[in-house]
This record gives C-alpha cells, structure tokens and sequence, in this order.
C-alpha cells in the first residue's frame, strides 16, 4: 500500500463532519484517487459500496434515474445488486469518476441530508463547464486535491520513514546535513525526479528499480492524456494539445515563459486561453502568472496572459520530453544520474520545485521585468510565494541556482526595489543547506529536496 497524506485529512473530514458532507477528491487521471478512497473505505467503514461511473451497468444507472424518490427503495436495490449489507452511520457510499454522471453529484444535498450514510466522491475535470453543465452543485460537498507523490511520499513507499523527519529538523534549525547525508537525500530526490510521483511508476520502480519499466508506465499515463483531450475539449481540442505538447520546448529555454507564437505565427494568449484553463483544471499542468507589481499583492497584479506552464508531474516532463523517442535515447536520465544537469537543467529543477510549492498549498507566481533601452534593469525571480504575516501580507522570493552559481543579480535587484514588502528569499539549489550573509541580510540557500518545507 501506498501511504498518502490525503488519508489524513480525510480521517479529519469522517472524524468532525459525521455526515453532514460528503468528500470529493478532485485531481488528474492515474494521480491514485481511487486506490486511495478505496483504502479510506475498507479501513474506516463497516462496509460500502464502490460505484464507478466510468462503466457502471445500466442496472445502477436505473436506479439513479428512477428510485431516487424513496431512499429505502434506492438504498435496498444498491444493496441487492452489489451484494453489500448497509449499516447506518457505519457505512459510505463512494461515487468514482462522478464527472461521468454529474445527476449523482447533484443528488449529494438530499443524500446527505437523508443522513444515513457517508459518500465520498472522486473525479477529474470535474470543474470543466461540460461536467458541471445543468447540474446544482452541492453546497454540502468538502474537497480535496490530490497531487502526484511529494518527496516525503516517495521515502515512504520504500520503507522510509525517519529521513524526511531529519530534514525537516534541519530547515527548521538552519542545520547542514553533513556531505554523506546530503549526497544520500540528493541521490534519492534525483531518483524521484525521474520517476515522479504518479503512483504507478512509484510502485513499479520500488518493485523493479528499472527505469525502462517506469518510462513505459509514464507513456501510457501520457498518452491516456491526450486521448482525453477530444472527449473533454471539443472544440479547442487542437489548441489544448499544441500548449501540452509544447511545454518541454518552452521549458528548456532560458526564459521559460510560454511564447505564443511558437505554436502559431503571430498568436496571442487570447487565442489559448481556454486550453491553459483546461490543462490547469484537468490538474496536468501548473500554471505560474507573472506579478507584475508586487507591491499591491500577488493575485491583484497577476497577468494571466504572461505566464510559465508548468507539468503537474515532473516524472511525466522527462518522458514527454523524449516522447519520440526510445527510452534508451532519453538523455535526462543519463543527466540525472550521473550529476551533468547542464542538459535542460533548469527546467527540471524548476518544475520539480514548481511541482513541490504547489502540493504544500501555494499559488505560482513569478516577477519578469524586461528593459530592451537598458538590460541592467532586467529582473527576472523565478518564484514569489504569498505569506502571512500577522494582518499584513508580505512576499517571499525564491531563485533556483544551479550548485556552481556565482551570484544572484536580479534578487539583489528585486530586493532593492520591493524589500519593504518582501520576508528573507531563499535560493534552491543543489549543495547542502547554508546561510549567507549579503548587503541586506541573509540568505537561506536550501537544497532543492528541501523545497516541499517552505
């Protein structure tokens, strides 16, 4: 079994609701949100019945159609069919792949109200306009979100339950972990690079460590992406996969932001703004806008329309990356492994900690400042992340180095023109955790598998 946080939170949701909402777990195809309810389900309930509206028989589908007005009814012909005895307020009901049916999510409000059993709910583009179209969405309805594996996901799956702790002691502390423990924490945050965090390729790397193995289990999830896409995108179908097939070219580039007319001569954002919409809503792709004065706050001076795209899944970015290719031609895993990140360095670097941010609760933003009269004004921070800080807001920036960096120009910059505004920045990079001094206090330098804590 594959241990997830999101069993947690919702333990808390059973624990404090006690019926009075049900659970959705939203996020992209193969991110383990089935494997997951169904684990909660047989752990925590006496019993339940597990529908999947992916491919459930007509013979359910009746009943939703047609029984609905006697819950009795209803709730003894699904008891019937599944073969399962009901329990009051010790049983749940579990509505799988419900975009496939959104009359089942509408019927949420009366079955929680009835009051008799728990429903949790799972789904993808579940917020797509499609999947919502002529439905009331319940006010009675918690969620969460679930990601791909994060790092400290990843050291469980192989047993590991001590290292991530210690990492966490240290950030707290401020404390180097020693060169032997870093080289360890770095080999394995590189594995996890690799192998992402989609569970299938997790498992199937803890069962075999072949990478081969992992790379074709990544296809099929790639592929089982873009064959949604038509299903789910109908009519900016081409668009949405002209922006998906394109992020690893946009990626690679020094600057990463997305550049329209690389996919059509002349285009603007306007032209592809649904398909960013879609990418982002069927959680595949995070979606970082430019701030373009931090001084009013992040969300208010976002620019929708200048903005880096990154993949959900950084596991998934290695193989799209070289997805015409054979495994044994993809160069990021030879880069990796053996520590010559200079091929397409920053964009895994910068995507893994985009992947990572997002996870522990942040929105994306960045500051891009181009001056064509004077590039000494040019600034450009890679990250800038929202904190609270008693009432007022205030702006962490964040850089991502490489481990040989020799300075950080466009942070100095940034600080001197926002630092009223800004908390202590942090650079990520790949030498051990240290604190430097500079002009206008001190730096956090962090290694990139600590990025998950800030």
């Amino acid at each position: 079994m594959l241990k997830r946080k999101a069993y947690s939170a919702l333990l808390e949701w059973k624990n404090t609701c006690q019926g009075s909402t049900a659970m959705l777990v939203n996020g992209a195809r193969r991110v383990g949100k089935s494997f997951l309810i169904k684990e909660f389900v047989k752990n925590e309930y006496k019993s339940h019945i597990f529908i999947d509206f992916s491919n459930a028989p007509k013979s359910v589908i009746d009943i939703f159609e047609h029984n609905t007005d006697d819950f009795n009814l209803f709730f003894s012909k699904l008891s019937v069919i599944y073969g399962v005895q009901l329990f009051e307020r010790q049983s749940a009901f579990v509505f799988d792949e419900v975009q496939f049916y959104p009359r089942a999510r509408q019927m949420i409000k009366h079955l929680v109200a009835d009051g008799r059993y728990d429903y949790l709910e799972s789904g993808s583009l579940i917020s797509l306009r499609q999947n919502v179209k002529d439905i009331l969405i319940p006010s009675e309805e918690d969620s969460i979100n679930l990601y791909p594996m994060d790092f400290e996901e990843f050291l469980w799956a192989d047993g590991d339950e001590v290292s991530y702790p210690f990492l966490k002691m240290c950030f707290e502390k401020r404390m180097p972990l020693g060169p032997a423990l870093h080289r360890k924490m770095l080999n394995r945050f590189q594995e996890y690079m690799l192998v992402g965090g989609m569970p299938q390729s997790v498992l199937a790397y803890q069962e075999t460590h072949d990478f081969a193995k992992v790379d074709s289990i990544k296809r099929k999830i790639l592929k089982l992406y873009r064959d949604d896409v038509p299903k789910f995108a109908k009519g900016y179908e081409s668009k949405v996969l002209s922006v998906f097939d394109n992020i690893p070219g946009q990626l690679s580039k020094k600057e990463k932001r997305y550049k329209f007319a690389s996919l059509k001569q002349n285009s603007r954002f306007k032209t592809y703004e649904n398909a960013f919409i879609w990418l982002n809503e069927a959680m595949i792709a995070n979606s970082c806008f430019n701030a373009t004065d931090p001084n009013v706050g992040l969300a208010l001076s976002a620019d929708v329309a200048t903005q880096k795209c990154y993949m959900a899944d950084t596991g998934l970015l290695v193989t799209q990356t070289f997805m015409e290719k054979s495994y044994t031609s993809n160069e990021l895993y030879r880069a990796i492994l053996f520590d010559k990140l200079d091929i397409n360095e920053g964009m895994l670097m910068e995507n893994i900690v985009a992947q990572m941010l997002v996870a522990n609760g942040h929105k994306l933003y960045f500051y891009s400042r181009s001056d064509s009269a004077n590039r000494k004004n040019n600034i450009e921070i890679d990250f800038l992340l929202r904190t609270q800080i008693g009432l007022k807001e205030k702006i962490c920036p964040i850089e991502v180095k490489s481990g040989s960096y020799k300075q950080h120009v466009s942070l100095d910059k940034f600080w001197g023109k926002f630092h009223k505004n800004l908390t202590p920045p942090y650079i990520l990079y790949t030498k051990d955790l240290e604190v430097r001094k500079t002009d206008y206090g001190e730096i956090l330098h962090l290694p990139l598998y600590m990025a998950g804590l800030i």
